[in-house]
């Protein structure tokens, strides 16, 4: 993974046209806030969603949460929500439907002029790729790989179950789910996601437990559209204290085994190597960056 990957368990969607939710996103503690141009906001409604980001985004940050802006998909609405959304305190856009590595590619040009007009130092607003339609998908490696500004990629699964005409349900989500995960790791940025859709978000156990099922596949961090589930998703893409303390005994144990001179050992009942030590020591990692970002 790159080393300057933020930390981003959790995205709350919040309609930067809605004063009292742009108001209270902050209060939710989210990781990240997604102000949201696209889906949310009424075709006649775009223009005027534009004037309003500077201000939602000082007010949604106030808390320490990172600001991601969801722009629109036809290039029209694009470039004039690209105009408004790359300013400072931006720190990324989410893209929606992208179909290629090269459709990443003329979207990043346009960010790069826009950055050197503004006196914004270059690779400052990062790109999150979202993967919706049958066609993208099956290009999901390269767009992975696309550009240095991409930090993650993720599946809208709403929009890619229309696209392949079935249900939105974990069993047909399974398979490009998973493919993402390993798209995203091979390319060395975020998964992000989780084995079901955003707009199951009532019943917080089943959520919970579709959240712990999903950082066992490999996402590291998830969006969501409303507050009670931010701090579901803020337990469940971390590392517990009992998994911290697990994987400390076992880093420690298997140094201590490796300058005695062996590569292998029985760590509490179980013949441990090096991948499991490597996994225990990324399992460290992730909490000291939630630490870091915390404090």
């Amino acid at each position: 993974m790159h080393a300057d990957l933020p930390v981003w368990r959790s995205m709350l969607f919040v309609p930067v046209t809605r004063p009292r939710f742009v108001e209270k996103g902050a209060d939710a503690g989210a990781d990240a806030i997604i102000l949201d141009f696209e889906d949310s906001v009424a075709p006649a409604d775009k223009e005027r969603a534009r004037t309003l980001l500077p201000e939602a985004a000082k007010q949604v940050s106030r808390k320490g949460a990172d600001v991601v802006v969801r722009v629109n998909r036809p290039w029209r609405l694009l470039v004039r929500d690209l105009e408004a959304a790359v300013i400072p305190g931006i720190a990324a856009l989410a893209l929606p439907k992208i179909e290629s590595a090269e459709h990443v590619q003329a979207i990043a040009e346009i960010v790069d002029e826009l950055e050197t007009e503004r006196g914004i130092a270059p690779g400052t607003v990062k790109l999150q790729a979202l993967i919706e339609t049958a066609s993208g998908f099956f290009r999901i490696e390269q767009i992975a790989r696309a550009h240095p500004r991409l930090n993650a990629v993720s599946i809208g699964a709403e929009d890619l179950a229309l696209s392949v005409g079935m249900v939105p349900e974990a069993e047909g989500l399974f398979y490009p789910k998973q493919q993402c995960i390993i798209a995203a790791r091979a390319a060395g940025i975020l998964p992000l996601g989780f084995l079901g859709t955003v707009a199951d978000y009532k019943d917080l156990d089943a959520f919970r437990a579709t959240i712990r099922r999903s950082r066992r596949l490999g996402f590291l961090g998830a969006s969501c559209i409303h507050p009670s589930n931010v701090p579901i998703l803020n337990e469940e893409f971390a590392p517990t204290a009992e998994e911290v303390s697990h994987a400390e005994r076992m880093v420690a144990a298997y140094d201590e085994a490796l300058a005695a001179g062996r590569g292998s050992i029985e760590f509490e009942g179980k013949m441990i190597d090096i991948p499991v030590v490597e996994r225990a020591k990324q399992v460290l990692a992730r909490a000291n960056a939630i630490r870091a970002r915390a404090g």
